[in-house]
């Protein structure tokens, strides 16, 4: 029985071992997907997952269940945004490095430049008494959220007692020794590949869900090979192309600004987090948000928070709040720049430095092996926690233990009813992340004006 012709299919050798060189679909219809599934990727990696997921394999069948599985299982090894490099590698497969580069760059691009905006009008006015009330709200329910992360990472992590001890590990190595967060990522990794070789039982392997959808046979198989053999000689020169699109824009403006600017320090920092940032956005930003604040003064501590909360509202991956920091920052020292235009310069260069090592990555294919996330993350609700929910904090320190603890007296009473608010709608109710943010950012500018009509 034949099935009726759809003109983003086209005939290609690919429904047998292996995928063609050529594209395997039209380009053209390759942009227009990547540019919808753009405008549809809200709700962090689960719902940008979701949407290609959907669009790729249910509804336009190029790609194959199994084989879906197979790359968001590759993807989720590499530092990055797991769902980005996903779309990236899909591209790949579908059109070369042409699809997979515009099938990156369309992924983050909505993202770029809604939060480009939203950081700007923080920015230009987040001392008001509206924007204030504002995120208010929303930093409880990004406690909330981060909350939901972690119980989300360590149900689909921590399948051995081997593994939760290693979280444990992690969170105590960050929270009460401030052990490097580049250190933790390493020994993680290392663990990780010591319990995979000499106690493979202890890695329990993710099982997908959802079996073959009906209909025509997917134009990527499930037992499809990569497009292209591996081989050195490809590796160098994605690798050599890779180091110099990172190296033009950042030399170019550190000969520009100076070696010392913020410009310079943001792009040395960001690129350096890019390489580490395994297990999604939540899982370095305690490492961001401790540098950002307490080592560069980028950031007032609970601005961190507010960041979060923007690039949670934006389409694309969470990892885009570290343009928010470096908008943020640049304008507070632009140098001898115009503070705005300090401010998108620091943004973009950000942005750029961030992303290239994803695309680096996923046309190299090396990955890496990856531990200990929940314990990182699990680290990172309890800074957001004690700088949401209190006003001051006390360091007690006992030897090489160092742990922040909250002040009684400080604690805010509207961000801890807010906060317990999206527990509630996140975890009973089984809401939306936006849903639930604007459910508290209501919540926020409602207490904050009430405050302010009161005095």
């Amino acid at each position: 029985m034949s099935t009726p012709h759809d003109p983003d299919r086209a005939p290609s050798p690919s429904q047998t071992s292996a995928v063609a060189h050529e594209d395997v679909i039209p380009f053209r219809a390759a942009v227009r997907a990547w540019f919808a599934i753009s405008l549809q990727t809200f709700g962090g990696p689960a719902g940008q997952i979701a949407v290609m997921q959907r669009t790729l394999v249910d509804e336009k069948r190029w790609i194959g269940q199994k084989r879906f599985l197979h790359a968001l299982s590759y993807c989720t090894l590499l530092p990055g945004p797991e769902a980005q490099q996903l779309a990236v590698y899909i591209g790949w497969l579908l059109n070369g490095v042409r699809g997979g580069l515009v099938a990156g760059i369309l992924f983050v691009l909505p993202g770029v430049a809604a939060l480009l905006a939203l950081s700007a009008v923080y920015v230009a006015a987040g001392d008001t008494v509206v924007v204030t009330a504002l995120f208010a709200g929303l930093a409880p329910a990004v406690l909330a959220i981060v909350a939901q992360a972690v119980v989300r990472v360590a149900g689909r992590a921590l399948g051995h007692p081997a593994l939760v001890a290693l979280a444990v590990a992690a969170f105590v190595a960050l929270a009460v020794f401030a052990v490097p967060f580049p250190l933790v990522v390493a020994a993680a990794a290392l663990i990780g590949w010591a319990l995979g070789r000499w106690a493979p039982q202890t890695m329990r392997t993710a099982t997908g869900h959802g079996g073959a959808a009906d209909g025509p046979a997917p134009l990527i198989p499930d037992d499809a090979l990569h497009t292209e053999t591996p081989s050195r000689t490809h590796a160098v020169k994605v690798l050599l192309i890779g180091v110099a699109a990172w190296a033009v824009p950042v030399g170019a403006v550190a000969a520009w600004t100076g070696a010392g600017s913020v410009f310079t320090d943001q792009a040395v920092f960001f690129s350096g987090a890019a390489l580490v940032t395994f297990g999604g956005a939540y899982a370095v930003l305690a490492y961001v948000a401790q540098k950002a604040v307490e080592v560069y003064g980028w950031l007032a501590p609970g601005e961190m928070v507010r960041g979060l909360a923007l690039a949670e509202t934006t389409p694309g991956p969470l990892i885009m709040v570290v343009q928010f920091v470096a908008f943020v920052g640049a304008y507070r020292q632009p140098g001898s720049l115009d503070p705005w235009a300090a401010a998108v310069l620091a943004a973009l260069l950000t942005t750029w430095v961030t992303f290239v090592p994803c695309f680096v990555f996923v046309f190299v294919g090396a990955p890496c092996i990856t531990a200990a996330v929940v314990g990182v993350i699990a680290n990172l609700a309890v800074f957001f926690a004690v700088h949401t929910l209190f006003g001051a904090t006390t360091t007690l320190t006992l030897g090489p233990a160092h742990l922040q603890v909250p002040e009684p007296g400080t604690l805010r009473p509207v961000a801890l009813m807010i906060g317990l608010v999206a527990a509630g709608l996140l975890f009973r109710l089984k809401w939306s992340v936006l849903r639930t943010l604007g459910v508290c950012a209501a919540l926020g500018l409602a207490a904050g004006l009430g405050t302010a009509a009161v005095s």
